[in-house]
């Protein structure tokens, strides 16, 4: 692969200064456990109560888990991926075209960044691309890019499918929780907030100082993501280790956002995050997040309060949390435990 140049840059990508991470801050790889990675799970389960126990059981232990047998078409998943994954290849003077710093734009190409102490911000090993996604309406699409050519017809139609996925894991999440099957919907309200994240990961020369996404949780509600297969780069927290989410063929990796894990009452968990960088190969992977609107008040499902389970948070519009998350741009955030409740 020809060496990448970012939107914004004048001149090919190279490991200069303003990429690598203090000491306290690098990846560590060495240290990434080798045991067993997040859970897979068969959405083709047979037995339904088999189906919401495993899921419950991954959303309690890890806030991660993988799913086969989604039922979205793999021909679709391949096509979205290619016109993502060519969109980074256009020439970098087009690609800037959407390259801006202001974040509430609806269409931003941008890079992530690090503030470390005592020194400027650390840039991401990435280039990201954000824009909305809708399942029943298209009219997102003449926002998105006009090239690739079938990029907007490829999206329209993976979010149909996707929309409709979400849906699905939505309700087995709250029958985990002991809910109705709607009840998570509910809460999360009507006009979700749907943003798509693609993400470009170019080979590094030396991982061990780069990140390719800083240690996060999903501020959303939940995520479905597509990794680029045979290419590894996704790594979670379980037990104080970080642990490797290696790509499986045709799968999703689903993650719990924070607002999820405050309607469960702390019981369902939103788990940091990262992406590491490598040597040899780009990698691309495409985050689908669904989210509530800015109206919606969020706190702990009443169902799921009681005299042995206080309520760990208290209810707030999602505006004032969006409004602390971005003032801690560039950190490790800490947002929901703003809403902690004094125990």
């Amino acid at each position: 692969m020809k060496s990448f140049q970012m939107a914004h840059s004048i001149k090919p990508l190279s490991l200069t200064p303003n990429f690598i991470l203090p000491q306290d801050k690098r990846p560590q790889l060495a240290q990434v456990s080798p045991m067993a990675s997040i859970p897979i799970i068969d959405l083709n389960d047979q037995e339904p109560s088999s189906l919401v126990h495993k899921i419950s059981q991954a959303c309690e232990q890890y806030g991660f888990f993988q799913i086969i047998n989604h039922g979205v078409p793999e021909d679709l998943c391949e096509k979205v991926m290619t016109v993502v994954t060519q969109f980074f290849e256009l020439p970098p003077e087009e690609r800037a075209e959407f390259y801006t710093q202001d974040l509430t734009k609806e269409v931003k190409l941008f890079n992530y960044f690090l503030k470390a102490e005592g020194q400027e911000k650390v840039t991401m090993w990435s280039e990201i691309l954000s824009h909305p996604w809708h399942p029943l309406d298209d009219h997102f699409t003449h926002l998105l890019p006009k090239n690739p050519s079938i990029y907007r017809e490829a999206f329209a139609e993976y979010a149909k499918e996707v929309g409709a996925l979400m849906n699905r894991l939505l309700s087995l999440i709250s029958q985990g929780l002991g809910l109705e099957k709607d009840c998570l919907q509910k809460r999360v309200g009507d006009n979700p907030r749907l943003r798509a994240q693609a993400n470009f990961y170019p080979p590094c020369p030396d991982p061990e100082l780069t990140l390719g996404l800083a240690v996060h949780t999903d501020f959303n509600a939940l995520t479905v993501l597509r990794q680029s297969p045979g290419v590894t780069g996704l790594q979670v927290i379980k037990d104080g280790k970080w642990v490797a989410v290696d790509p499986i063929p045709n799968a999703f990796v689903i993650n719990l956002g924070d607002q999820i894990q405050v309607l469960s009452n702390g019981r369902f968990k939103s788990v940091h995050h990262r992406a590491v960088t490598n040597k040899t190969q780009p990698r691309v992977s495409l985050a689908m997040f669904y989210g509530p609107n800015t109206e919606a008040v969020i706190g702990p499902v009443e169902d799921l309060i009681d005299e042995e389970h206080p309520p760990v948070y208290r209810n707030y519009r999602y505006a004032e949390f969006l409004e602390k998350f971005y003032s801690q741009e560039g950190t490790r955030r800490m947002v929901k435990e703003l809403f902690e409740l004094p125990k």
